[in-house]
């Protein structure tokens, strides 16, 4: 769907916040807090940001975009190119980091870009009345997104800054944070790779299901994930006409579908944003995502890094 940049604020350095709205006087398509859209840029490519306004709000969406030149293209294009008033094209929200309601406790952690979900989470909870904390890693307040607003929520104890001053170590201190389980706590977390493990760590003894991440990428790795080049070939069955395409070892089956005219929307590439989440039919899948819950991966997969246990599987395409 279309709709119009309204307007654009410098959030912090580095950072725009660009609000938009529809074309015509009726409501956007409701969010729950942790969704975000697809930004169709120019050439089609398309980009996830997280909106970050309250759920409530029905008249405008809110994204806030960390510039990063050396990128893949996708915050550079906004910040040079867009303006108010311009129309993007974006999709309906979706929402792989859905706030579990009626928990006893709730407690986020966010590095630098990563807090725009758990704005929204911030604000959802608040409407709840929710016990629940908010522990904003950044370098400083200066440089932190959203620090002006969220600064009358320390005093208290809703919102907690840890300012390393560009040395993580000086920051939060997870395994002391996660050190015990309490019963009935949600955790969510969302920012650098880094933050991200050490809490995947820090958790570990953690029951499933409390625990929820998002990913901006896929985790920095020594290697390339096992299974997703240099291993068996398999086959994918197109469930509507019965043809069979080969997924040789040095292709996804992405880039393999893609090869023989199956056109199919995809973003991250990587596993980590879900534009390419395909329901298969048959097959036990390799998954390789790094947002699919258990359930879920019972139906869905990735084609873009997900490969085949079995030497065929069926996809609903």
């Amino acid at each position: 769907m279309e709709v119009r940049v309204k307007s654009i604020t410098w959030e912090a350095p580095g950072i725009h916040t660009y609000e938009l709205v529809p074309l015509r006087p009726e409501p956007l398509p409701p969010f729950t807090a942790g969704a975000h859209i697809d930004v169709i840029l120019p050439g089609g490519v398309a980009r996830q940001y997280s909106l970050h306004n309250p759920p409530r709000e029905r008249h405008r969406y809110l994204v806030s975009v960390l510039h990063l030149p050396a990128g893949r293209g996708g915050s550079d294009a906004l910040h040079r190119n867009t303006k108010a008033g311009d129309i993007l094209a974006i999709s309906e929200p979706r929402n792989h980091f859905e706030l579990i309601e009626g928990a006893a406790r709730y407690v986020l952690v966010a590095g630098g870009i990563g807090v725009t979900p758990l704005i929204a989470m911030v604000a959802r909870l608040a409407e709840l009345q929710a016990d629940h904390v908010l522990h904003y890693c950044c370098r400083s307040r200066d440089s932190a997104a959203f620090s002006a607003a969220l600064e009358p929520l320390v005093a208290d104890g809703r919102v907690v800054f840890h300012e390393d001053g560009g040395v993580p170590g000086n920051g939060l201190n997870v395994m002391r944070l996660f050190s015990e389980c309490a019963q009935g706590t949600q955790v969510y977390c969302c920012g650098p790779a880094g933050l991200m493990s050490a809490v995947r760590t820090a958790t570990s003894h953690w029951p499933a299901g409390t625990v929820h991440f998002e990913s901006f990428s896929a985790p920095a790795l020594s290697a390339p994930p096992p299974g997703v080049a240099g291993e068996v070939e398999f086959e994918v069955e197109l469930a509507s006409t019965g043809r069979v395409i080969p997924v040789p070892h040095h292709q996804t089956m992405l880039e393999a579908l893609r090869a023989h005219g199956v056109d199919l929307d995809s973003s991250c590439e990587a596993g980590t944003c879900g534009t390419c989440m395909t329901r298969y039919c048959e097959g036990e899948p390799d998954h390789q995502d790094y947002i699919l819950g258990a359930e879920e991966q019972q139906e869905f997969l990735m084609v873009c890094v997900s490969r085949s246990k079995s030497r065929r599987i069926k996809l609903d395409l």
